[in-house]
């Protein structure tokens, strides 16, 4: 019986010719990232629950500062200072003020094939290249980093065929958001989602980004996008070589199998407070629900394609007065090239407030924080209940040109032409 893509992954990962859904293999982990939400945490159990601890292989290991950074506090200042002396005393890799981390991993590191582990849930963007990447806590990680090695459970594979290409003004946000709402918050519980067709080739690397990227809000274990001349020449440009360039076998087995005609896909908006609550745009904007603030970033919409998006919609408008708009690059090489593109400056005159390369508002935590009652249209990944700040506070999802859109009218719509 042949074997799926991310079976192929784990197999080549656990030295062994074939797995199947699950098998319970130890596996070679090729890179492991941890961020700055957790890190510190890892480090206190290094220095104070092993005994003789040493890192296994340093090269395999980069740490992140994006989810609060700058510090916003005395707490997050200790928790920073922790995790720069443990990599300056371990020799780790450490980027601080460079962006997103998964977006700092698809420039610098990822390759198709690999088996990563992220200490940050939305590590599946590495499917986008063809890797298999997951989402670990922070003791799973601390074994990972210690012994380069891990254990996993062979999951089941969704197939999800993708046909045609998006339309004008259709973006991969919203197809994903479609798949979610679709199967199910729940839909893909320890599942890998994979991403095959013709469809899925004609998706540029940013927009398979976006698919992987939120597989894990439907639950997913993984997501990949079977990888092709795309991906070969990403690596290239960032200076890797795409070596392990798997494809599910034809007499593979799935989970489930669906099929979706891109050319159909329409823009989608999601309601508060669960990542399947969605709605089509045409029947959300007919409601004007008022918006506080518009935010577009994150790890899934703050990449150079996305920002152009917005500035599209903005340049030569303005900003609803009663609407705070931030947009947050996702990476300082995004930031640069929307610098040279015109599109800081476009957005800037418009209103817009822009943010250092990190999470920001997506995470509630240190940036564009909403108050009670308040609503915000944004591209971050969740919209839980008090996701952005309070927990009266409502977060609606959408794609960056509708967010922009919704900034300039002040309600959430797509529509600017006529304000």
């Amino acid at each position: 019986m042949g074997m799926t893509l991310g079976e192929k992954i784990i197999a080549r990962a656990a030295g062994v010719d074939e797995v199947k859904p699950n098998d319970i293999h130890t596996v070679t982990l090729d890179r492991m990232m941890s961020n700055d939400g957790t890190t510190h945490l890892t480090v206190d159990m290094y220095y104070n629950q092993l005994k003789n601890p040493k890192i296994a292989d340093k090269d395999k290991v980069v740490f992140i500062m994006d989810h609060n950074v700058p510090a916003e506090n005395p707490k997050t200042a200790e928790a920073h200072k922790k995790m720069r002396n443990f990599a300056k005393d371990h020799g780790i890799k450490l980027y601080e003020g460079q962006g997103v981390c998964h977006q700092i991993m698809m420039e610098d590191y990822v390759c198709p094939g690999e088996l990563i582990f992220g200490a940050d849930s939305h590590t599946t963007t590495y499917g986008a290249l063809g890797a298999f990447g997951t989402g670990v806590g922070c003791t799973d990680f601390l074994y990972a980093m210690t012994t380069g090695t891990s254990w996993v459970m062979v999951p089941e594979t969704i197939r999800f065929n993708l046909h045609g290409s998006l339309r004008e003004g259709v973006y991969a946000r919203d197809l994903i958001l479609t798949i979610i709402g679709d199967i199910g918050a729940n839909g893909a519980n320890y599942k890998i989602m994979e991403f095959a067709g013709d469809g899925a080739h004609n998706l540029s690397i940013d927009e398979r980004i976006v698919l992987c990227n939120l597989t894990v809000e439907a639950g997913a274990k993984a997501g990949i996008v079977e990888p092709d001349e795309k991906v070969v020449e990403y690596c290239k440009a960032h200076g890797r070589e795409a070596v392990h360039m798997f494809k599910s076998d034809d007499d593979a087995q799935f989970a489930a199998v669906y099929d979706y005609d891109l050319s159909k896909i329409e823009p989608v908006v999601v309601r508060p407070d669960f990542v399947d609550n969605f709605a089509l745009l045409k029947d959300v904007k007919k409601e004007k629900i008022a918006i506080d603030e518009a935010f577009v970033g994150s790890c899934n919409n703050g990449r150079i394609e996305d920002l152009r998006a917005a500035a599209d919609v903005v340049k030569g408008k303005k900003v609803n007065p009663k609407v705070r708009f931030i947009v947050a690059p996702a990476s300082k090489a995004v930031y640069i090239e929307a610098l040279e593109e015109g599109i800081i400056t476009t957005l800037m005159e418009a209103g817009a407030m822009i943010m250092n390369p990190n999470c920001s508002v997506c995470w509630g935590s240190c940036q564009g924080v909403i108050g009670e009652n308040e609503v915000l249209i944004s591209t971050g990944t969740r919209n839980f209940k008090g996701r952005a700040g309070h927990p009266t506070s409502k977060v609606y999802l959408s794609n960056a040109a509708v967010a922009a859109a919704s900034a300039v009218a002040g309600y959430i719509t797509d529509e600017t032409n006529n304000i």
